[in-house]
């Protein structure tokens, strides 16, 4: 009976995406109260199905401003048109940037953080699928603002050039620059620069954030001013799930880009074996997926977040089909992923939700993270599941 349900909503979502999309409209900005309409089967296009209907809730328009969350969400849907080739995902794509960059290659971004750096990927991509100039242009102003941006005294890129973020390396950032990098260095034949670059910043952000139990702290602040910050050793009082997903996701990003003889691989491969090792221990036995302070499980008002456990899931899986670890990860990841599409649903619209995500999020305490909101179709969310979807649905990870 739930097979059929499963399958029935899946009919009823083909045909409400088959329509001229509605106009947008918000998503519920917590988890619902009600049980949910249909708990999903792995053999459902779900990368489909949450594109169409996030595609009808917003118009590139009315889907937000630049930045990264909505990058985030905007790459998992290229990954969707690149299996699919949907045209109506990559002319979405186009539509929102093309909101930011002018015909000329200007975009009006000044590029002082980190964050503003993630949908940068989006322009590489453009370039490469149209071959317009102007993408290049806008691209390479963030590749210039590297150039000058500041950094702490052993290299790694501050989170952001003002006083409240100077000297502090979150764990967050690597995956806001760094996939661009290497992206944009091979796309525009500056990998020289890029991977070594890229393979520094997770090199030197993964000496300090990462401690014995294998997993990494939120942040780190080399003036050790920040109200946060250890006073011995700069470092943020807790393992928040998503920081230390960005750095999973974009430590295999890097992996896969840079070349075999790279000088830092073995000290990353290194940081992402211990950082595997810890996932595995305090992954939820129960769930499959991981808490939002992460070596907390067992206190009664933690729990356990999706759009973290998209990105484990998406490491670990990707990083045993590599053979950047043991192929007993694959098993790992296939835990996870049963445990993020337990908590993904179909409404009587006929529209994916996605539950349990935590919003973004800055550095704090325990009681801060998880008192963190739990929204139902955060981008962060819905990005980080697509890129695990399209890996765990078309990669053998046996």
């Amino acid at each position: 009976m739930k097979r059929l349900r499963a399958a029935l909503a899946a009919v009823a979502l083909t045909t409400a995406t088959a329509a001229t999309l509605p106009a947008a409209v918000s998503p519920p900005a917590a988890a619902a109260t009600t049980a949910p309409a249909t708990r999903p089967a792995a053999a459902t296009d779900w990368s489909t199905a949450v594109v169409d209907s996030t595609m009808a809730r917003y118009t590139p328009s009315t889907i937000g401003g630049w930045s990264y969350p909505v990058g985030l969400y905007l790459y998992g849907q290229y990954l969707t048109y690149k299996r699919t080739h949907d045209p109506r995902y990559l002319t979405y794509l186009r539509n929102y940037v093309d909101r930011f960059v002018k015909s000329d290659g200007s975009i009006d971004q000044s590029f002082n953080s980190l964050d503003s750096m993630q949908a940068g990927r989006l322009l590489v991509i453009l370039h490469h699928e149209t071959g317009q100039d102007r993408y290049r242009k806008a691209a390479r102003k963030i590749r210039d603002r590297l150039n000058t941006y500041p950094r702490t005294s052993d290299g790694g890129f501050w989170h952001a050039d003002n006083s409240s973020r100077a000297h502090q390396l979150w764990a967050d950032g690597v995956y806001m620059v760094n996939p661009f990098l290497v992206e944009y260095g091979k796309e525009f034949g500056d990998s020289a620069y890029t991977d070594d670059e890229a393979a520094k910043q997770l090199a030197v952000y993964g000496g300090h954030l990462q401690v014995a139990n294998g997993l990494l702290r939120h942040a780190y602040d080399e003036s050790r001013s920040a109200s946060w910050a250890d006073p011995g050793t700069g470092l943020a009082p807790e393992h928040w799930c998503r920081a230390v997903g960005w750095y999973a996701m974009a430590i295999v990003n890097v992996l896969d880009a840079v070349p075999a003889d790279q000088s830092r691989r073995p000290q990353l491969l290194d940081i992402f074996r211990k950082l595997a090792a810890g996932l595995e221990k305090y992954q939820d036995p129960a769930t499959g997926r991981w808490f939002q302070v992460m070596d907390k499980g067992g206190r009664s008002d933690n729990w356990t977040e999706t759009s973290c456990s998209s990105m484990f899931t998406y490491a670990l899986s990707r990083g045993a089909q590599q053979h950047y670890l043991d192929p007993h990860y694959a098993d790992v990841a296939r835990r996870g992923y049963q445990g993020v599409l337990a908590e993904l649903s179909v409404g009587p619209d006929g529209r994916t939700d996605l539950a349990d995500i935590s919003i973004g999020t800055n550095v704090g305490d325990y009681a801060y993270y998880v008192a963190r909101t739990r929204a139902t179709n955060d981008f962060h969310g819905l990005g980080a599941f697509l890129i695990m979807n399209e890996q765990l649905r078309g990669a053998s990870v046996s």
